[in-house]
């Protein structure tokens, strides 16, 4: 049997290692056009900051390791430009070489990541203008972040943006944000995003909202940006406007997607494409709150996807159960967590629920050293099911968001928190923990 897997990182070689344990006689062929595989993209801003000594570190497993260990044929530089599902073949352009390629296969996986959002800006094209998704592109961030850049614009309030502009702090580096919109962190409901807001404040983050950016200005390197109610000075810009499914090579395969250029999947991972298959931040993500396909690319759900898509491949019949919408980003001081709807969702899908805030320590509050978080709670006004949460704070935000994300995922009510049997002692918990707190004020 031969596999073909199209991206050498969490969604493609998780399927890949699958595929190898299951199916000894498998002859498994990955395509990546860079020339790193499998290692972890959300560790880069941690580079840059120098908490992660060098960008190897983030590197899970060698392209050598796969071709010697595991017997996979690891191509790299290789970009795959079209796929023909009735010849069941890929091909594409050897990067270094400009040959171009022809691969058949038996089971093909597209397992192509996404790509950094960044419009055509007038002035794009100057230097010191950078995205990070990659390691050559930290590399080239930490090249161009030397001693005569004092002034650091970002573009974009996400996850991205926010560890940025963190991590560039660090470098005692003045940091702007300019978003688009009326706050950061848009996953978050306004009420909980103005604590973000003062946390980038108290940490000398200058905020700049409701303003589109239009272009840059400079001779050779950028020194301008340019927005549609000012001009910013600036040494170096980080575009962290989002990302988008990495799909356009396959315009014309009739391929099924979803509006946002995902690849539309079933819990199988398959796509509409006999012996096709996609997983990853390309594919869609069945979202277990909403019931309908959604798109949140993340790390976790790109290695469970390709892990089932693989065991699926090699035979089994495996399904993806969902997701509920969980993350969590370190913030300077705060740790910023959610899971399932914001109150903006639930309006949208027009559900009849709730809210509920409370504020409550991370452990016993009579124990040295205790922080205060902020919990929200969205939940259906009549059976009082969950629906999501977010909780902003110091420590014990991400043990929190966990519990929550498992009630969610078995559709518990708010009574039902009240009875789980979760760990206590003063310098961990409160003899009630905080989702506790905030269940038994509304049960």
């Amino acid at each position: 049997m031969k596999y073909v897997i199209i991206g050498g990182d969490a969604a493609g070689m998780s399927a890949a290692m699958e595929i190898v344990r299951r199916d000894k006689q498998a002859e498994v062929t990955t395509l990546d056009k860079g020339h790193i595989y499998s290692y972890g993209q959300c560790g880069l801003p941690y580079v840059i900051a120098g908490r992660i000594p060098s960008t190897d570190n983030v590197i899970a497993r060698s392209v050598d390791t796969f071709r010697k260990k595991y017997g996979i044929d690891a191509k790299t530089g290789h970009n795959v430009t079209n796929i023909d599902s009735e010849a069941k073949t890929v091909s594409g352009i050897v990067l270094e070489t400009d040959e171009s390629f022809h691969i058949s296969y038996d089971r093909l996986l597209i397992a192509t990541g996404a790509n950094p959002i960044f419009p055509n800006f007038e002035g794009s094209d100057l230097a010191g203008i950078h995205t990070l998704k990659t390691i050559p592109d930290t590399k080239a961030i930490l090249n161009d972040l030397n001693d005569s850049v004092k002034q650091v614009t970002i573009i974009g309030g996400g996850y991205i943006g926010l560890e940025m502009a963190e991590s560039i702090a660090e470098l005692g580096k003045k940091v702007r944000i300019i978003q688009l919109g009326n706050q950061l962190a848009d996953i978050f409901d306004e009420d909980m995003a103005e604590l973000i807001h003062e946390e980038a404040r108290q940490n000398g983050i200058e905020l700049i909202f409701n303003e589109e950016v239009k272009g840059f200005k400079g001779k050779d390197h950028v020194q301008t940006v340019v927005t549609d109610k000012g001009e910013y000075e600036t040494d170096f810009v980080l575009a962290a406007i989002g990302v988008k499914p990495n799909t356009n090579f396959l315009d014309g395969t009739g391929m099924h997607m979803t509006p946002k250029g995902a690849i539309l999947v079933n819990p199988y991972m398959e796509t509409s494409l006999e012996n096709v298959y996609a997983a990853g931040d390309c594919a869609s993500h069945f979202h277990r709150i909403k019931q309908k396909d959604d798109y949140i690319p993340l790390g976790t759900t790109a290695n469970k996807q390709g892990r089932i898509a693989g065991m699926n491949m090699a035979g089994g019949a495996n399904t993806f159960k969902g997701i509920v919408g969980t993350s969590v980003v370190k913030f300077f001081h705060l740790t910023l967590g959610r899971t399932g709807l914001s109150e903006k969702e639930a309006d949208e899908l027009g559900f009849d629920y709730e809210v509920h805030k409370q504020k409550a320590k991370d452990i016993a509050g009579y124990y040295p050293g205790n922080q205060e978080m902020q919990l929200k709670l969205i939940y259906e006004k009549k059976t009082q099911k969950l629906f999501g949460a977010q909780i902003i704070g110091g420590n014990g935000v991400d043990k929190r968001i966990d519990v929550f994300a498992t009630a969610l995922y078995h559709e518990m009510t708010l009574n039902d928190l009240l009875d789980l049997d979760l760990a206590y002692a003063p310098p961990f918990n409160g003899v009630w923990d905080p989702i506790q707190q905030i269940a038994k004020r509304k049960s």
